[in-house]
């Protein structure tokens, strides 16, 4: 059997049980192409992955890290048609949500946990669980349309049918679904509103393309500032990424009849929400957590026609042999842009 190496999570939950490892090529099974990983992206998950920080939805050791990547199809299983040796294909997040509902099951199809996920040299997925991606992305930025990605695509599908145009938007922070969304509004024409504490990711966001941006730090109650920034009214579609800490001030810049697409909680599980704020504006918050392969297959879709897109990276790309000190990066906060990982 041919070898191939993989990052395991061996047998601890730590950065110490986390091991870069020989192990047999996987050979493609029926439906499935064998894929030759070409780079991987982090997200703050697979952070938490590695100290088992999603309890039981982590899985069982040993376990492959990584919830996104993007391959070279190297093989194809029985039965597989109309796939091109040489393609790229983005293994989907959650193999098992086809489309539709998530359902029951959640995340038990999820990568990087409790499946084996993309930080290995090859991978087998189903056919039918992964998509093909525009060729105008490199390997490294098709690397990142993963977990962010659909989320923010989703989050923006939220957009009430009232907006104007391409609507207002607000982003929160530089992570990376907030950049996506930054990003994917810009280009259908949103308005966007984007905060941050620090000076100089303010100077970054508006280089992406936000039309207004807000330190949130000298202006801590900034949802008043978005709607000095909208003639009163609010926005149209709020981001919303930091829970406790930053949900009622999202709510405040969420105009009457928009919608607040809730998908983290950075600052805080529990939070105090005005109700009268909600229901006497008809105000609507909806959560958003990543998407099915029909998600995937529009989303591909829709960048496919947009040549001009690229994802946000950070400055510094790995080499597959500095994974760990990719992850233990993450929580730091120094990068601005997902951060890559070339596997070959």
């Amino acid at each position: 059997m041919k070898q191939m190496r993989q990052w395991r999570i061996t047998d601890e939950w730590s950065f110490d049980g986390l091991k870069m490892v020989e192990a047999e090529q996987p050979e493609p099974g029926p439906g499935e192409v064998l894929l030759k990983m070409k780079a991987v992206s982090l997200n703050y998950r697979d952070y938490l992955m590695v100290g088992r920080g999603y309890g039981k939805m982590s899985g069982e050791l040993p376990l492959v890290p990584l919830s996104d990547g993007v391959g070279e199809v190297a093989a194809l299983g029985d039965g597989v048609e109309d796939v091109a040796m040489g393609s790229r294909r983005l293994p989907c997040f959650i193999q098992n949500w086809y489309d539709g509902d998530l359902g029951p099951s959640g995340f038990s199809g999820a990568l990087g946990g409790p499946l084996d996920g993309t930080a290995r040299e090859y991978m087998a997925v189903p056919v039918a669980s992964s998509v093909e991606v525009p060729d105008h992305f490199a390997d490294i930025e098709a690397a990142t349309l993963g977990c962010a990605a659909i989320t923010a695509w989703n989050a923006l599908a939220e957009m009430p049918k009232t907006a104007v145009g391409g609507g207002t938007v607000v982003t929160l922070g530089t992570g990376g679904v907030s950049l996506f969304a930054l990003q994917l509004a810009k280009a259908r024409g949103a308005r966007v509103i984007s905060t941050s504490s620090s000076e100089a990711k303010l100077e970054r966001l508006r280089a992406l393309g936000a039309d207004e941006t807000i330190n949130y730090r000298e202006v801590p109650d900034w949802g008043k500032a978005v709607l000095g920034l909208t003639d009163g009214l609010g926005a149209d579609l709020v981001v919303e990424v930091g829970g406790a800490d930053t949900i009622a001030q999202s709510m405040r810049a969420t105009r009457a009849d928009g919608t607040m697409s809730l998908i983290g909680n950075v600052g805080g599980s529990i939070a105090e929400i005005n109700l009268p704020l909600v229901f006497m504006f008809r105000k609507r918050m909806i959560g958003i957590s990543t998407g099915s392969v029909a998600d995937f297959t529009a989303m591909m879709a829709d960048l496919k026609g947009r040549p001009d897109f690229h994802p946000a990276l950070d400055d510094h790309v790995y080499d597959f042999d500095g994974l760990g000190d990719a992850l233990q990066a993450l929580p730091k906060g120094a990068h601005f842009g997902k951060i890559a990982v070339r596997v070959s």
